[in-house]
């Protein structure tokens, strides 16, 4: 059965063969009518999240394991604005979400109607495109131009959220049978940018005059095309590529770990490793520290390459935007270039080995703290798993460590918040049949702790939660550790039992406040759990001593 309005019939088909296939319903009744539909349809997979918030992010995870839009659908009035987090970070992380909204008659609103108010356009800072359909209406003629437009705007280079709001006249429960009439399909066909002419002549010209050409790479999914041809690249002598664990490319002939990398430059430094050529690609870079540098160590020429909607200019220094690939871009460029006699990409790789061996040296011995528990966990990770990094400290920490070549790295960097990473990585494992490690934080994981209100976790999700009392950030950061409001207003210190959560939500719980315990329960914790649910690992740190841990090992690092 489907609803018997004719215009959600339509979206529904349309939807149907645009290949839309995971829809998430936070349960209402202005929404009745797309929900009946939907759920009804086995051509769709339907998830029911009573938390709008946490059912948002879990259609982040989903979508951005696929590549695909994934539908997130609620009621009316304020559900709508939970939503919001999520769609900032899928338009900042370029995630492609449908975001379908129940609305109430547009007559009603400001009319003083329970649960109305004015939803049109309410994401409009945040979204690809805003559409609202008019269903009640029997010509279904707009409903599906719209619908065909939301879902390939969604899909189109550089992905992201669209919104269609959709006002619902009562009755909404009414039913027929669906007719099963294949909808007009409107296909987009984007045929891959190239780099010709006169501009293939600039940008060659560039790059055979400059010595010391810097890659620098943000945020990626995995591509095992784009790690070959930066390979390649990685070997001409004036060449250094940098990447983040985010970055996705594992390569030894690669300088990861920026932030280790980079500590301690002295004046003679900052100039011999200052590039004539930068050029990025990727979403957003975590280190602080290489912003900072590059900002004030600019090089002559930056070159981003992909699609970039913002014309960012992270580095203040941009000159040119290539809007093609990276894939492409760099295969190009790996089969045309030639070396350029330099000690440029010897002098990084050189610092890169010495401060990796000096975080050996340190890490190996430091007390137990923030740093010593993230080195157990880089230990027992699974090989062939994904890691999810919750904002704050455990991106951080996690870009101290070499990546691993078989775990996919991942976090919410599109606009880098705490709120949602328990969904967003619950959405992923959901999604995908790999192991699925989530580390966080004790406050990010309290403040998504519905993320585990949710009938439809999965057995390969696991939760490792570094309480350390609070936000660590805020002892680590220049400024908060100087105020008298340290404890109470910036890290929050509290006193919820995780443990009680976990068993909550029937999930399973393990804990550790040493070294020696964490490495006892590492292989219980990734065990399979008892009717297949996911597992959570609460490990105890040493509030006031972890930063003077890190400062310490920043401190080690510069003795080169």
């Amino acid at each position: 059965m489907i609803s018997d309005k004719k215009g959600i019939q339509e979206l529904v088909e349309v939807l149907a063969h645009k290949g839309l296939r995971y829809i998430i319903i936070c349960p209402g009744s202005r929404n009745a009518p797309l929900t009946i539909s939907f759920a009804s349809d086995k051509r769709f997979e339907c998830i029911s999240i009573a938390d709008e918030r946490s059912a948002a992010f879990f259609a982040l995870g989903i979508a951005i394991h696929t590549g695909m839009p994934t539908a997130v659908c609620c009621s009316s009035g304020s559900a709508v604005l939970n939503f919001a987090p999520a769609i900032v970070e899928a338009y900042y992380q370029q995630v492609p979400l449908l975001v379908l909204t129940a609305d109430r008659p547009a007559e009603w609103v400001d009319q003083g109607d329970g649960q109305t108010m004015r939803q049109k356009n309410v994401f409009a800072n945040y979204i690809k495109a805003s559409f609202e359909l008019e269903v009640e209406k029997q010509d279904t003629w707009p409903t599906n131009r719209i619908a065909n437009q939301a879902y390939n705007i969604a899909n189109a280079l550089p992905k992201g959220p669209v919104h269609v709001n959709i006002p619902l006249n009562e009755p909404l429960y009414g039913q027929v049978k669906n007719p099963g009439q294949r909808p007009r399909i409107l296909e987009e066909l984007a045929p891959r940018n190239v780099i010709t002419g006169t501009d293939r002549e600039k940008l060659d010209s560039l790059w055979s005059t400059s010595s010391k050409t810097l890659i620098l790479c943000g945020q990626l999914p995995l591509n095992k095309t784009l790690r070959a041809a930066l390979e390649v690249l990685a070997d001409l002598p004036h060449v250094a590529v940098l990447t983040e664990n985010t970055s996705n490319l594992p390569n030894k002939k690669f300088n990861a770990c920026i932030d280790r990398l980079i500590s301690g430059f002295s004046a003679d430094d900052n100039e011999k490793f200052r590039p004539d050529l930068l050029i990025t690609t990727g979403n957003a870079v975590v280190s602080k520290k290489i912003k900072a540098w590059l900002r004030t160590y600019k090089a002559t020429h930056h070159w981003h390459i992909g699609f970039d909607p913002f014309y960012s200019d992270t580095y203040c220094q941009l000159t040119h935007r290539v809007e093609v690939e990276p894939d492409y871009f760099f295969r190009e460029l790996a089969q045309k270039a030639r070396p350029i006699e330099s000690q440029f990409g010897l002098l990084w790789k050189n610092r890169d080995l010495k401060t990796q061996l000096k975080h050996e040296e340190y890490t190996a011995t430091c007390a137990w703290s923030d740093l010593k528990a993230f080195q157990v966990i880089n230990q027992y990770l699974p090989e062939n798993s994904k890691l999810h990094m919750g904002n704050s400290t455990p991106i951080r920490y996690f870009q101290l460590f070499d990546p691993i070549p078989s775990v996919q790295y991942l976090c919410n960097r599109g606009l880098s918040g705490i709120d949602g990473c328990t969904s967003t990585a619950a959405g992923d494992a959901f999604a995908n049949q790999l192991l699925t490690t989530l580390v966080t934080g004790d406050i990010g994981f309290m403040y998504d702790s519905n993320g585990l209100w949710n009938k439809r976790l999965t057995g390969n999700l696991r939760i490792v939660v570094i309480n350390n009392g609070g936000g660590g950030i805020f002892r680590i950061i220049p400024g908060p550790e100087s105020t008298a409001q340290l404890e109470e207003f910036f890290e929050s210190n509290h006193p919820v039992k995780i443990e009680f959560i976990a068993k909550a939500f029937d999930v399973a719980y393990y804990s550790a406040t040493d070294e020696v315990k964490m490495e006892s329960v590492m292989k219980q914790f990734y065990a399979p759990q008892e009717n297949n649910r996911p597992a959570v690992l609460e490990i105890f740190t040493p509030q006031t001593e972890n930063n003077v841990v890190l400062k310490a090992y920043f401190e080690y690092l510069k003795n080169l």
